[in-house]
């Protein structure tokens, strides 16, 4: 509930035009925010906090923390894709949708 924009409807496949301002605050207060967790911290599985990632620890030292842990499977930053995604959404005045390729 404390992030709607990108958890409920970006997360869900669209985001529409008129949301996206507020979607980039939300993106950059949860940068902020995992700035503040080191990457042991991770949470892998909600359902079982136990659980580690497959690779356990064994990280680049480029992640310094949970702002820059996550990324893409080529190996581009998750949060900076995102924000990338929604400010050229924005200047271009367009809904944004996620698809699958």
């Amino acid at each position: 509930t404390k992030y709607p924009l990108l958890l409920n409807k970006l997360y869900n496949g669209k985001l529409k035009y008129k949301y996206i301002k507020d979607a980039i605050k939300e993106i950059d207060e949860i940068k902020e925010s995992l700035k503040n967790y080191s990457p042991s911290q991770v949470i892998w599985d909600i359902e079982d906090i136990s659980k580690t990632p497959p690779w356990g620890d064994n990280i680049s030292d480029e992640i310094t923390d949970l702002s820059n842990y996550f990324v893409t499977s080529d190996g581009e930053d998750l949060i900076t894709i995102l924000k990338k995604a929604l400010n050229k959404a924005l200047k271009v005045k367009s809904d944004i949708e996620i698809e699958s390729i």
